[in-house]
């Protein structure tokens, strides 16, 4: 593959660009490629991808892909930034407007999750608060936010944004998504037609308003989001993409403007967010061991968390956990309980 240095300089891709240049600023410059689409290198892992005015966009769409908003989350970021290589050497032509991010390249040059705060807590404003002013994980989340709405705000049509991710410990159900909550709104059938084209099976509602960047882009951009999880963490370059081929084969097409696959609206199981556990403080104790894995069930009676004032036994239905994690900082979130979406709610 030829590389337009002017994009990557004497780097070989963006991927090997982003973290050659993680602990520096870099201008924002652009290139055209032959068929006439124009790549801009926004920031430091931000590219936009614009394609002629006249080429057909049979999606009628614009599209927000990220991937590393936590550094140690690989194997997505290998996987858009090989998408990228494929569009850079002309495999294929981009059919709509598209927002390329790498979150957090200072995580990503570590290998950790993040440096100094939690990045997917300091969207949708949290970034503001006065415990996270002056880091640098809260100035990146509203340089993305800002160019999330410039984004946005240039460009009708349908808004999507898929925020890619892999978890930190095991899951029964190894590829799920998480639809942030939006007052009324409803999941629609082609987008779970895009999570079963990329062999993600299951589907958890969120239950109230949060900072993650899915939830920023939804509840302030009016986009169809979505935060995905597509398996475990791994370190660069150790990750078996085999495991991939759903998202990076729908992403594929949605890029190139191809219709849908049709699919069985059964194959995919739907969750509720029924409670997050937070951090109360000094007293709290957290009962789910640390190497339990997502969707480990926990039947009724079974006490979850409690401290001082409060203790949180599962009702009458089972409840599963997603997320646990007690290593968070007093206020932030332990875990998710969920149980499955029953008929009279769908």
């Amino acid at each position: 593959m030829t590389i337009d240095h002017t994009l990557f300089d004497a780097a070989s891709d963006w991927l090997e660009h982003t973290l050659e240049h993680a602990a520096k600023d870099v201008s924002e410059t652009h290139t055209q490629l032959a068929d006439g689409t124009r790549i801009t290198r926004k920031a430091l892992g931000v590219l936009e991808v614009t394609p002629p005015a006249d080429r057909p966009n049979p999606n009628a769409e614009t599209l927000i892909i990220s991937a590393g908003v936590h550094g140690n989350e690989t194997a997505p970021i290998e996987v858009l930034n090989g998408l990228v290589n494929e569009l850079l050497n002309g495999e294929w032509h981009a059919a709509c407007p598209m927002l390329l991010i790498l979150g957090n390249p200072a995580a990503m040059i570590k290998g950790d999750r993040f440096v100094d705060a939690n990045m997917n807590r300091l969207f949708h404003g949290a970034h503001r608060k006065a415990e996270y002013q002056g880091l640098p994980e809260a100035v990146r989340a509203q340089q993305l936010e800002e160019f999330c709405r410039d984004f946005a705000g240039r460009y009708t049509g349908a808004l999507n944004h898929y925020d890619l991710h892999t978890a930190i410990r095991p899951s029964q159900r190894e590829k799920f998504a998480l639809y942030p909550f939006v007052e009324g709104r409803q999941v629609p059938a082609d987008q779970c037609d895009f999570l079963l084209e990329a062999d993600v099976e299951t589907l958890l509602l969120q239950h109230k308003e949060g900072t993650t960047f899915s939830s920023f882009s939804s509840s302030e951009l009016g986009a169809e989001s979505f935060t995905i999880e597509l398996g475990k963490v791994r370190p660069f370059g150790q990750n078996d993409l085999s495991r991939f081929t759903g998202i990076r084969d729908a992403l594929r097409r949605r890029f190139r403007g191809h219709p849908a696959p049709a699919q069985a609206s059964d194959r995919i199981t739907v969750f509720k967010v029924v409670y997050e556990i937070l951090n109360t403080g000094d007293s709290f104790e957290f009962h789910i061991p640390d190497d339990v894995a997502n969707f480990t069930a926990y039947g009724t009676g079974e006490v979850i968390w409690e401290d001082k004032d409060t203790r949180y036994t599962v009702g009458d239905i089972p409840e599963s956990i997603v997320f646990p994690n007690r290593q968070v900082p007093v206020g932030q979130r332990v875990g998710l309980l969920i149980r499955p979406l029953q008929r009279d709610e769908a």
